[in-house]
């Protein structure tokens, strides 16, 4: 495991500089290789970094983004973390988007259609940028889902897992497809963005304790991966 944490002044400062780090992995990427590949996540703390990576002037269409995690829902529907994403880039062209579930999914989640999808980055991704809840989920790995210790799971060989929250979040209330650790940590970069004191307490636990039934984010501290942690109050 190892983690190095930056502290920043306010949420601005914050979206600034993990924009920048994002920013950089990108052109790294498309300087040694041509292409790149981001995923990218939703919630409220990642939005500000992501207009801000937007804003930055370089050719999109050689990169291909996917969310870190996506709800059970149309394409079309308020909570889909992919329509949020593309709102983020409106106005720019190109980008290769990697949707994780269906345009108008239906019945029982199922990650068959998020693994075809993701099959088209077998290799790392450049980036990963995640996000933080007060319980300790990251992506849509919940506390109490079913299929969480599989998701968790270090040697699962599958790119994303359905899962089912329990209870469902009172923001976007659906079944979710999640891409798995070991997927979210075969990146050159990951990076975990947190606000708040109470935030940063939930994550000074997790640092403390490995025991990830708890406090999935436990799993993703004590891995054997470098992790960026990026908090402002």
């Amino acid at each position: 495991m190892a983690w190095n944490e930056t502290l920043h002044a306010d949420a601005d400062a914050l979206a600034d500089a993990v924009a920048a780090a994002l920013g950089e992995a990108l052109d790294t990427a498309l300087a040694a290789r041509g292409h790149a590949a981001l995923a990218l996540a939703g919630g409220r703390t990642a939005p500000p970094v992501i207009r801000r990576l937007a804003a930055q002037p370089r050719d999109w269409r050689t990169v291909r983004i996917a969310p870190t995690d996506e709800r059970w829902v149309a394409a079309d529907h308020a909570d889909c973390n992919l329509r949020q994403l593309r709102e983020s880039f409106a106005g720019i062209d190109g980008i290769h988007w990697l949707p994780l579930v269906p345009p108008a999914p239906a019945g029982a989640p199922d990650a068959a259609y998020a693994n075809a999808t993701l099959a088209a980055v077998p290799g790392e991704f450049d980036a990963v940028l995640l996000g933080m809840g007060a319980d300790g989920h990251f992506a849509s790995l919940f506390p109490g889902a079913p299929t969480l210790a599989r998701a968790l799971a270090l040697d699962n060989p599958d790119a994303a897992a359905p899962i089912l929250p329990d209870p469902l979040p009172a923001a976007g209330p659906h079944p979710r497809v999640s891409l798995t650790l070991a997927r979210l940590l075969h990146s050159r970069r990951v990076l975990l963005a947190i606000t708040g004191a109470d935030k940063r307490a939930v994550l000074q636990r997790a640092q403390r304790d490995g025991a990830a039934s708890a406090l999935p984010v436990a799993a993703l501290l004590h891995a054997p991966a470098s992790i960026a942690i990026h908090w402002s109050p």
